[in-house]
């Protein structure tokens, strides 16, 4: 069950009674889902639009697409592009929470200090950048710790676990250990759905999402048009809506405190909709 929780965002402590919505917006021309890839500054400023329009709580900016067999995009390219993403968002909206897609420790500082983000958020959880854990630090942002092995070139090979959920949960209570001793106070979770997991893994994570509570951090899922979806039903991810609705909902009533979502505002009905029927 759901959590309250506070986050320090830029000094202002932010007290959190109900699940937050994060939008997803890829400023990449080839992130997995097609209909989230922004090609030019106007499609960035009307997905933007759109995911404020419709409720969103957050905003996850992303210049690097980690499905497997993208195209490899350098630092400079990847700063560049959240450069430009980064301009257009504070444009239409300089309140919104904005957290960083980027494994990379310089990018994620650039995007802090001089772009105006507000939350790291690391597919790699610490170990594609070995500066990420001491640059969040010194930042004093909030950090969302997610579970991988490998990259995203590499991962599909690695998911022989003893126990996923267990494994999972060791590995990102070690790495929590080390991030509290830097002095790192406000971690989010994310289990990794879809990195170097196999479609059965992350549904017995899914069955298992308690487990996480034990961390003491909020948990993000983000499952939004993911394969296991689309392999299971047989369809492609522009049509694996209803599905990402279905696991949402099921996330939330095993203690999701964050959802991150291509489609905010099917995200901010089901939270809405969750909420009437909990005490």
């Amino acid at each position: 069950m759901f959590r309250s929780f506070s986050l320090n965002i830029k000094g202002e402590l932010r007290e959190y009674t109900r699940p937050q919505v994060m939008g997803i917006v890829n400023v990449t021309p080839d992130s997995f889902f097609e209909g989230s890839r922004t090609m030019s500054e106007n499609d960035i400023a009307r997905r933007i639009e759109k995911h404020i329009a419709a409720g969103a709580d957050f905003i996850d900016m992303g210049a690097y697409s980690s499905r497997p067999g993208a195209d490899d995009v350098s630092p400079e390219e990847e700063t560049e592009r959240l450069k430009t993403g980064m301009r257009i968002l504070r444009a239409i909206d300089r309140s919104i929470p904005v957290s960083i897609d980027t494994f990379r420790a310089d990018v994620a500082r650039a995007a802090i200090e001089d772009f105006g983000a507000d939350i790291v958020n690391d597919i790699s959880g610490g170990d594609l950048d070995g500066k990420m854990f001491e640059t969040v630090a010194e930042l004093g942002v909030p950090y969302i710790l997610m579970h991988m092995r490998g990259t995203p070139s590499t991962m599909q090979s690695l998911t022989d676990y003893n126990d996923v959920t267990a494994d999972v949960v060791a590995d990102l209570s070690r790495k929590l250990r080390t991030l509290h001793l830097l002095g790192v106070a406000d971690v989010i979770v994310d289990p990794g759905f879809g990195f170097s997991k196999t479609t059965e893994q992350n549904f017995e994570m899914m069955r298992n999402l308690e487990a996480f509570d034990a961390l003491g951090c909020p948990i993000l899922v983000g499952i939004s048009r993911k394969s296991m979806i689309t392999r299971t039903l047989g369809i492609p991810s522009d049509e694996a809506l209803a599905g990402t609705v279905a696991l949402d909902t099921i996330a939330l009533m095993k203690g999701a405190a964050f959802l991150r979502v291509h489609d905010v505002l099917e995200a901010v009905q089901t939270v809405k909709l969750f909420e009437l029927t909990t005490d």
